[in-house]
């Protein structure tokens, strides 16, 4: 017997005894299935079967099976005929690198996803799929609505820079984020996220709030932007910044690190990274002290932070042990993947100055979050216009995901 290749392509009401149908009918025909796919949009089905018939006398009977069971449904069906010879080649195109291209935005407009497709395009790069990882918009969004579609991509990307660059001007213009990521085993098996503390899991720097209650707020910000835009070396300027804290009572250092603003999302990020089993951590230049109360507050598992030292109730202006600066922080991070028996390539990094820039291309995911543009650039992934737990998205997950985790907790805490 000669076998024959069909793809069958069905669309209409998405409808419960459908696929049932399908598959029983093909099921008689002892057909065999070599792929198969299928979405919902709005209740409107799009369901492709590319199908093996055992013996091709039987081909025209089968066809008419269908049609008719369809039919009957009100689902359009139609048949296309595909070569032995077309078929390999299909076959051959899955050794092909994989990427996948998160875009985010306040609701995707088409002129957003238009850039990304020709931008997609002009790189070689064919899209296997697209999914919706956020809720269903409504229509009259307010201004916390948020949309996220998931693209993946197949093909052999030349040059990743310029995708970057292209994607981070066409994001800069049209006002969405983005990132892209090859498509591999470590992408979907994160184990560690690892958080810069000040102006990213926290609104503000702390220095700079101790600077401004004790009266030299406009010295220490000078100094903070300067790092930060990664002018000077972090170690002299964070001397020069504690030195001119030399004075400040510890009460109010206590008052100011308790008063420390979360950002926005991060405490629905890792209440719903803790509910998947990842570890977290925060790996600072910031003061410890303050990391020690999100670790009560948040159950982080590990902070390394910079101790500010005092001496009978007031700052002396000095910091206590080895200063955590930008390499210090990549180095941390390598050690805790090795002591958490992970590779590196399961950590993810999230940071906002200069001096996270080692960690986040250490890490095997990095974002730069609201960024300054040095590090935005210079990052391979980007949160600009969204709140923290937007990183939940980069990994996958979706808006119900994320709120099964949420309702998890809640029933957790009733129970306690």
């Amino acid at each position: 017997m000669i076998s024959e290749i069909v793809l069958v392509n069905a669309s209409g009401e998405n409808k419960p005894a459908l696929m049932g149908m399908l598959t029983s009918t093909l099921a008689a025909y002892q057909v065999r299935i070599l792929d198969v796919g299928q979405a919902v949009i709005h209740d409107e089905l799009s369901l492709g079967m590319l199908i093996e018939i055992p013996d091709r006398s039987s081909t025209n009977a089968l066809k008419e099976a269908l049609l008719s069971h369809t039919r009957a449904l009100g689902t359009v069906i139609r048949f296309t005929n595909v070569s032995a010879d077309e078929y390999e080649v299909w076959v051959s195109h899955q050794g092909k690198p994989r990427y996948i291209v998160t875009m985010l935005a306040g609701g995707v407009a088409a002129s957003q996803l238009a850039a990304v497709m020709a931008i997609v395009e002009r790189h070689s790069l064919g899209v296997d799929g697209i999914r919706r990882l956020s809720g269903r918009l409504p229509l009259r969004g307010g201004a916390n609505t948020r949309a996220c579609v998931e693209i993946s991509l197949r093909g052999d990307l030349a040059d990743p820079r310029r995708l970057k660059a292209e994607l981070l001007e066409a994001a800069s213009r049209l006002t969405f984020d983005f990132s892209v990521q090859e498509d591999t085993v470590y992408r979907r098996n994160r184990r560690l996220v690892a958080f810069d503390m000040d102006s990213t899991l926290i609104k503000v720097e702390v220095i700079d709030e101790l600077a401004r209650v004790h009266g030299v707020g406009s010295e220490v910000a000078a100094i903070t932007e300067r790092a930060m835009r990664g002018e000077i070396d972090f170690k002299e300027s964070f001397r020069r910044r504690v030195a001119l804290l030399k004075g400040l009572s510890a009460t109010a250092f206590e008052e100011v690190a308790t008063a420390v603003p979360l950002t926005d999302g991060a405490r629905r990020l890792i209440l719903a990274l803790k509910h998947f089993g990842y570890r977290t951590a925060i790996i600072s230049g910031g003061f410890k002290h303050v990391g020690d109360r999100l670790q009560r507050e948040l159950g982080i598992d590990y902070v390394h932070a910079n101790a500010l030292e005092t001496r009978d109730g007031v700052v002396t202006g000095a910091v206590v042990g080895d200063i955590i600066d930008a390499e210090r922080k990549a180095s941390v991070l390598r050690t805790l993947c090795r002591n958490e028996g992970i590779a590196l390539a399961q950590s993810i990094a999230v940071g906002d100055g200069a001096n996270d820039l080692p960690m986040l291309a250490a890490a095997g995911l990095g974002v730069a979050f609201h960024a300054k543009p040095i590090v935005r650039e210079s990052a391979s992934h980007a949160i600009s216009n969204f709140g923290l737990d937007s990183v939940l998205f980069l990994l996958g997950f979706t808006d119900r995901d994320i709120e099964q985790a949420e309702t998890n907790d809640q029933s957790s805490a009733a129970k306690s």
